[in-house]
């Protein structure tokens, strides 16, 4: 048996599923950026970062990606979804389109995701930590309670006692996150 008499089979490209990941890290990425203005507990987990942190999540192994960093004056920014040459402190790898498919339509959150070896953490595991804290505020801002509970380990129980922190949180999260 010759193996080079075989064709290599090449997967589908998949666009639709990429183009809609790649809308959800946009949103997720700007949704950080203006969630470290509004709630309190963002500021705090991103102030306990260190100064030029730059988070890096993508796709393995043709992207999309989505680029947030830490100014030296403690801004939080979304950098975009290209690589220029920046140099990422925690990098999180999604092993393959369908895994994102599964974390960007709620059906399993960061936890379980990980659970199943489908995510990939490369940094500082304090770091790794924060940044899943920050991902599930951000998931409980964004989404409705009854998806943000199958997106998250633990439903906060601050969105539960005090609705006004929350859909006014919410209102501007997602005014900052889609005009600014």
């Amino acid at each position: 048996m010759n193996a080079l008499q075989y064709s290599e089979i090449k997967p589908k490209k998949k666009f639709i599923k990429r183009i809609y990941i790649a809308v959800m890290l946009w949103v997720v990425g700007r949704a950080i950026q203006a969630a470290a203005k509004v709630d309190r507990e963002v500021k705090e987990e991103f102030a306990k970062l260190k100064d030029n942190f730059l988070l890096k999540m993508w796709i393995w192994p043709h992207g999309p990606a989505m680029y947030v960093g830490k100014t030296k004056d403690g801004k939080v920014k979304y950098l975009g979804w290209k690589d220029k040459g920046y140099k990422p402190t925690l990098t999180m790898t999604i092993k393959s389109v369908e895994a994102a498919m599964l974390l960007f339509t709620f059906q399993e959150g960061t936890a379980i995701s990980t659970a199943r070896n489908r995510l990939v953490v490369d940094g500082d595991l304090p770091d790794a930590c924060a940044l899943v804290r920050i991902l599930n505020i951000v998931e409980v801002y964004l989404l409705p309670k009854i998806i943000a509970k199958l997106a998250v380990k633990r439903y906060p129980k601050w969105s539960q006692m005090n609705p006004f922190r929350k859909h006014f949180g919410r209102i501007l999260i997602y005014v900052r996150a889609f005009t600014f």
